[in-house]
């Protein structure tokens, strides 16, 4: 049975954070920036196109497909 990592939106967040450290320390990213409100999170990856927020669970899925490549 797998383990996962998160079980509500909060620690969801927290999983998509550490993805997202793992995948800067990895060089696969250069960077990332959260905007924290109340309720919720937004995700910013830079690149040279745009920017679009991303919500904790795509970036999640993100982090988690950027890293599973590089493998």
């Amino acid at each position: 049975m797998p383990v996962y990592e998160f079980h509500d939106e909060y620690s969801l967040a927290e999983t998509a954070d550490k993805l997202g450290k793992e995948a800067v320390k990895l060089n696969l990213i250069p960077s990332f920036v959260v905007h924290y409100f109340p309720d919720n999170r937004q995700y910013y990856i830079p690149n040279e196109i745009n920017s679009e927020p991303l919500t904790p669970e795509e970036a999640y899925m993100y982090f988690k497909r950027l890293i599973e490549e590089s493998d």
